[in-house]
């Protein structure tokens, strides 16, 4: 590593932004990997909270994946919650926390920002971990609505219910987190302001359901499984999956300290050699009812395998008696790998980091070019993709998925990120 590098630059406007990625990579080149055999350690601490879409990190630990690669000491460790993820992360190995995590894709900008730690702690987002696969649900209270896409009814429902007193709660797993974009993004669609109409609050994932039971919320966004538990204990149903909201749309990531990286750069490759054969192994069709087994097991999730089998095999029960088969190649069902799932699209960072400025989690003058080019680690992920015989075909050509239509008809064009933020009608900028 030949210079050291202030990453406190990266906050200092765009005109620092070339500078700043091209010191990024003279920290950690990509083709750094391929200088030496061996990682420099035998492995690490990540951490997973209890939802499917963990499962490339659970898989490459439990089919030898992260050992193959020279990482036999590999500890996928599980969080309490995001919150604690974060807290972990911001400790790091050394202060007895973790080095990376699978992460909602907005937290490690988040991270690297200071909004949500101490300090600004660089990371490297190294992969997407899948798409689609989460859902929103709305209480069993509300069953005689059917509330789909279309949730208008609901709003009306709640404005009477507020009226009269009544505390409205939508919850989600994380502030500026994937989930809380997710609901906050169908609420706004359906003339429901997340922030003056409801109280939206933040729940950790395995503790929807149960909160739900008890009659603390009206709606949640959540991953898999619970919100099929959900549906399972008949105490609430799936207004919709979010690959209805956004087809295909990006969801988790792996991401990790980006001064470990610095310092570990073949271990750093071998992590995600490891990860990304895995994520091509738990996207077979085949493979799907030994994948369910054994994240559901007791070593991991604790969950029935049933609530977590259908929809990764592509059998959605919405509940209300409304049971869809879509199939293993729906834009519905989690993908971790097929359509480039994996691939860390640098657009797809900019919507969330758009949103993220939209909802006042970020600032609007925030150089969102800068934040990625320094974050966004996607040279590494074609080195790793090569390395293990991944097909030009399967390795997109640019780092750009183009422009991106949701379920309301909103157009989010990565070339201009203002104008789609003017379309919005409920937003805090």
């Amino acid at each position: 590593m030949q210079k050291k590098f202030n990453r406190r630059q990266l906050f200092k406007g765009a005109a620092g932004t070339a500078a700043l990625l091209a010191a990024a990579r003279i920290q950690l080149p990509a083709g750094a990997f391929a200088q030496a055999a061996g990682p420099e350690v035998k492995g690490t601490k990540l951490g997973y909270i209890a939802l499917t879409d963990s499962s490339p990190l659970i898989i490459a630990k439990e089919k030898g994946l992260f050992a193959k690669y020279g990482l036999p000491d590999m500890v996928i460790d599980k969080q309490a919650s995001w919150g604690a993820t974060r807290d972990n992360i911001e400790l790091g190995e050394a202060g007895g926390g973790i080095t990376g995590a699978h992460i909602l894709t907005p937290m490690p900008y988040l991270i690297a920002a200071g909004k949500i730690t101490k300090t600004k702690i660089p990371m490297a987002m190294l992969a997407r971990l899948n798409t689609n696969g989460q859902a929103i649900s709305v209480s069993k209270a509300y069953a005689d609505l059917k509330v789909t896409s279309d949730a208008k009814s609901l709003g009306d429902a709640f404005r009477k219910a507020k009226a009269a007193g009544k505390d409205i709660k939508c919850a989600m797993t994380f502030p500026g987190g994937t989930h809380d974009l997710w609901i906050r993004y169908w609420l706004a669609a359906n003339g429901i302001d997340p922030e003056k109409d409801v109280s939206t609050i933040t729940v950790p994932p395995p503790q929807m359901v149960a909160n739900m039971k008890v009659n603390t919320m009206e709606a949640f966004c959540v991953g898999e499984p619970w919100p099929s538990q959900l549906v399972h204990q008949d105490i609430g149903y799936t207004a919709l999956t979010t690959g209805e909201l956004w087809k295909d749309h990006p969801e988790k990531s792996l991401s990790i300290r980006a001064d470990w990286a610095e310092k570990n750069p073949k271990a750093t490759r071998a992590m995600l050699m490891a990860v990304l054969e895995a994520q091509q192994w738990a996207d077979k069709q085949e493979n799907k009812a030994e994948l369910c087994k054994i994240v559901g097991g007791r070593d991991w999730f604790k969950v029935p395998v049933e609530d977590i089998l259908d929809r990764q095999q592509g059998r959605i029960d919405y509940g209300l008696g409304r049971k869809v088969t879509v199939g293993p190649e729906s834009p519905l069902v989690m993908k971790f790998w097929r359509d480039f799932a994996s691939y860390p699209f640098q657009s797809h960072e900019l919507w969330f980091l758009t949103e993220d400025i939209r909802w006042g989690y970020l600032p609007a003058d925030t150089d969102t070019k800068a934040l990625i080019a320094a974050t966004n680690r996607e040279d590494l992920w074609r080195e790793a993709a090569k390395a293990i015989g991944v097909a030009d075909a399967d390795i997109p050509k640019s780092t750009s998925r183009g422009k991106e239509t949701f379920f309301d008809g909103k157009v989010f064009d990565p070339a201009d990120p203002a104008a789609y933020l003017k379309s919005l009608a409920i937003t805090r900028v």
